[in-house]
């Protein structure tokens, strides 16, 4: 008897150890951030050979995300576009669950912090290659019609002044792809909430090859997007934890809603550009290296509303990137720090022997109300096929109109950042994310 009853504890232990590092298991309550590059992402991505070449993969992609970010600011107030370009559609780096629809449909939508509007590809898509979302198989799915206020809200709509009908629409970009889409409204389930008559774009055709298979979920702060939206619901509350690149086993997690965030945190204020409502600027004050804060021009890191100029956090960025002359600051009092020789890998211009890495310097960003010391996992890329680190950071491309320092996903992996927008403030507490 105590023989059968140690063996059934000893199959319960294994099952429940089993269940513990399943870590890809999913309930309708999971609202896991989940890397394109992972075990547990729904595409077929093969696992990568090193993260390191991941990294500088993506990272290439930096400079027409930067290019997309920079054109913003010479939006108008009311115009929000359906989608952020065919940028972002190289950048899907983390998507999360969701249901549309009733019942619902399962769609892996890329998170994103600088889009309002989300889309998903639709049935009879022509030139949609993965799962697609089925508007006759949902009793609550309408499309908006062109008198609605929320048509007004869309880029290149193409209804005429005051004509009846559906609101259609047809985005491009940068003359690689594009989609032309119908403005919608269905449920949105996210984990247990239900957000009713949620707009998005449903995607009837597209051309080029570099989009998100499933869709783009918009957590930005302009008046299309989920925050916006669901105003009710989450407070314009939500926060984050990314998972490093490296956890090809392990997920992040998404939190909605001002119940369950940390308490623990600090916060520095947000700032808005009434012509760019979207973006999560925050201001940077100065950056030190060790001990030492970088001499860089105010004027380089100054809000400045009438340019679009200042900081960012942004999901969709890989590597933070600052205009050059604030990177170039912080990168030669890095050098000197560290022993050289120094040498390039991909974006990055300052990769050096990993056996000096013990005398690497933390880089800590100084907001308002607020320090950030950078732990070195946030600071450092290691390549696996030989012994030498980079700074994980690059120079905003010269070629682009950029005025933007961008904190990129990569410095905020493993931190908790959460955005309050009723409060106007971004929090930011260490968590292992993983």
């Amino acid at each position: 008897m105590a023989l059968a009853i140690a063996t059934f504890l000893f199959i319960t232990l294994l099952s429940t150890k089993a269940s513990a590092f399943d870590s890809c298991a999913s309930t309708n309550e999971d609202l896991s951030v989940i890397p394109v590059y992972g075990k547990c992402s729904p595409f077929n991505t093969p696992k990568p050979s090193s993260w390191e070449n991941t990294v500088i993969n993506m990272a290439s992609k930096d400079p027409q995300r930067l290019s997309y970010l920079s054109s913003l600011v010479a939006q108008k107030p009311n115009s929000a576009p359906i989608a952020s370009g065919q940028q972002v559609f190289n950048i899907g780096n983390y998507v999360v669950r969701a249901k549309i629809g009733t019942p619902g449909q399962l769609m892996f939508m890329v998170l994103d912090t600088s889009s309002d509007t989300g889309w998903v590809p639709c049935s009879g898509c022509t030139g949609c290659t993965s799962t697609m979302f089925a508007p006759n198989t949902s009793s609550t799915y309408g499309s908006t019609e062109c008198s609605a206020p929320q048509c007004t809200q869309v880029r290149r709509q193409s209804c005429p002044a005051g004509a009846p009908g559906a609101c259609f629409f047809n985005q491009s970009y940068g003359g690689a792809s594009s989609f032309y889409a119908t403005l919608s409204r269905d449920v949105l389930r996210l984990g247990t909430d239900v957000i009713p008559n949620y707009s998005f774009g449903c995607i009837n055709a597209i051309s080029g090859s570099s989009i998100p298979p499933q869709g783009l979920l918009g957590l930005g702060r302009g008046s299309m997007s989920l925050l916006s939206q669901s105003a009710s619901l989450y407070s314009g509350v939500f926060s984050y934890c990314l998972p490093s690149f490296k956890s090809y086993y392990f997920s992040g997690s998404l939190k909605l809603g001002p119940l369950g965030q940390p308490k623990n945190i600090k916060f520095t204020p947000l700032l808005k550009n009434p012509h760019r409502p979207s973006l999560y600027y925050v201001n940077l004050t100065g950056i030190s290296v060790g001990r030492v804060l970088v001499p860089i021009a105010p004027e380089l890191l100054a809000f400045d509303t009438n340019t679009g100029a200042g900081t960012i956090i942004d999901s969709g960025t890989v590597i933070t990137r600052f205009v050059q002359p604030a990177y170039n600051a912080t990168r030669d009092e890095f050098r000197k720090q560290v022993k050289g020789p120094f040498s390039s890998l991909g974006a990055f211009d300052t990769c050096f022997a990993s056996t000096n890495e013990a005398v690497a310097p933390a880089i800590t960003l100084h907001f308002t109300g607020m320090d950030l010391v950078l732990p070195m996992e946030n600071t450092l890329i290691h390549s696996s096929a030989s012994p030498v680190a980079c700074l994980a950071m690059a120079a905003a491309p010269t070629y682009v109109n950029s005025v933007l320092n961008v904190i990129a996903n990569l410095q905020q992996q493993n931190l908790r950042i959460l955005f309050d927008t009723a409060n106007s403030r971004l929090g930011i507490a260490r968590e292992l994310c993983n």
